[in-house]
């Protein structure tokens, strides 16, 4: 195809489309009355994947109900093209997220696409509708109301789980290992970044890797409604122009086609008119940003220094850290790490009030909210990807860190409460903090023998119920 313009039309006239695009008059329209944001606000890659299943599962079921078989294997392979990302790559999807609230102009636009590269495989001409019309083949039996909804379930049940699931839980088991490499390593604990009493190092890490096996059971908890598409609904919910049966068998074949367990949304004006999916998705992928975000911050604190800092833990050294100063190296993945959550965080803002914003019959924040959720999803699995090989699997204990601090800590006076009481274990705690003494030379001040501090006053004892 050479790059001069053809003529294509829609329901408001003519349009100019370029030779060397499979999209028609509707993309061409939205791409010059939406420009907003470049290249880099491009409707996702994965949604218009997504929409690729559908079309694909959508022609091979009007099969069944009369659809030419000609057309619908062409229809079929067509969507190969889109769902391989081929298409995406080659400039064929240019439209952006700001557009339409419902996403009608990304569903012509896939529409548009497969019905033209549909025709080249015929052996027809492109822009001619002939024999493949985008609207009463490709589009068969839906709306953009519905197809829309089910691709952003699609695309992010596939993110969830294929990426984001494997991400959470290699570094869960990274960090598992280092609490039970760890686990009788004792150090000093922290309430209120001030001194506490000793826990071990692996107790420390276990709550870490307790909150990730949170984070994953409640990705899960939300998947049973991510499941559930809205295909079938059409335009506002009634099923008007689909057939009977239409919408199981086709969800069937997106289940098919994804190895996920989608199926027929129970109630399809729920399914058009909210969005709480996507909201409920999203308030998991912010608890999730937030556990991080106290992982991260927690190691990169413990390995502060190395000689100035906290110590405890010394981190892989993969760059050079300063421009002026030599040899200084930084936590460099804690810190992205804690920038992603920070970006998730704000994401979650923009979720909740896109989510907020369905009125009557219809959502018309879908493309917001479908960006965020996945541009999340992305971040997050990046983020533990690259902080897990990078940072978490390097991790060493310092243990003569760990040792010293906890020989200097004040905070094993509690100890001696049960024998002697809070009022006079904290007279000597106080005493030794302003004497610049050690805890046993004022409790032996106090009256109390070397023998029973020896025995009551020890950091292994210390570490769970008497």
């Amino acid at each position: 195809m050479s790059a001069k313009n053809r003529q294509e039309s829609d329901t408001l006239g003519q349009m100019d489309v370029p030779m060397d695009r499979y999209y028609g008059a509707q993309t061409m329209r939205c791409l010059l009355n939406f420009r907003i944001g470049g290249e880099e606000e491009r409707m996702p890659r994965k949604i218009i994947q997504a929409m690729g299943i559908l079309k694909k599962a959508a022609a091979e079921t009007n099969q069944e109900f009369g659809l030419d078989p000609k057309l619908s294997t062409a229809i079929s392979s067509a969507a190969d093209d889109v769902i391989s990302g081929k298409l995406y790559d080659e400039g064929h999807f240019p439209l952006p997220i700001w557009q339409t609230g419902s996403g009608t102009q990304s569903n012509m636009n896939s529409n548009e696409v497969i019905s033209n590269r549909a025709i080249e495989i015929l052996g027809g001409k492109i822009g001619s509708k002939d024999p493949v019309h985008p609207n009463d083949h490709v589009n068969k039996s839906q709306s953009s109301n519905d197809t829309f909804p089910s691709a952003i379930h699609i695309a992010v049940a596939t993110a969830l789980m294929k990426d984001l699931k494997p991400a959470v839980k290699s570094l869960k088991d990274t960090l598992n290992s280092k609490a039970n490499e760890w686990k009788d390593l004792i150090k000093i604990g922290r309430t209120h970044t001030q001194d506490a009493v000793p826990l071990t190092l692996g107790q420390e890490f276990s709550g870490y890797v307790q909150q990730l096996t949170n984070g994953l059971e409640r990705i899960e908890a939300v998947m049973p409604r991510v499941y559930q598409l809205a295909l079938g609904g059409t335009a506002v919910g009634t099923g008007l122009n689909t057939r009977r049966g239409f919408a199981e068998k086709c969800v069937y074949r997106i289940s098919q086609l994804t190895s996920l367990p989608f199926v027929v949304a129970p109630n399809f004006f729920e399914a058009l008119g909210s969005r709480d999916a996507m909201v409920e998705v999203h308030g998991a992928l912010n608890t999730l940003a937030v556990s991080l975000m106290k992982i991260a911050n927690d190691i990169r604190f413990l390995g502060s220094g190395p000689r100035c800092g906290l110590g405890e833990l010394q981190l892989p050294e993969n760059e050079p850290g300063s421009s002026i100063m030599p040899g200084k190296v930084n936590p460099t993945q804690c810190e992205a790490l804690t920038m992603i959550c920070a970006q998730v965080i704000g994401n979650n803002v923009a979720v909740t009030v896109g989510g907020s914003n369905g009125h009557f019959q219809l959502n018309v924040f879908k493309p917001l909210i479908a960006s965020n959720v996945l541009r999340s999803i992305k971040l997050l699995t990046d983020g533990c990807n690259s902080f897990n090989t990078n940072c978490a699997k390097g991790i060493k204990a310092n243990k003569e860190k760990l040792a010293q601090i906890v020989n200097q800590s004040l905070m094993l006076v509690t100890a001696l409460n049960p024998h002697i009481g809070y009022d006079k274990s904290a007279q000597i705690a106080k005493a030794a903090h302003k004497n610049g003494t050690t805890l046993k030379e004022e409790a032996l001040k106090a009256g109390i023998s070397e023998k029973d501090f020896n025995e009551w006053v020890r950091p292994e004892k210390m570490l769970g119920p008497s």
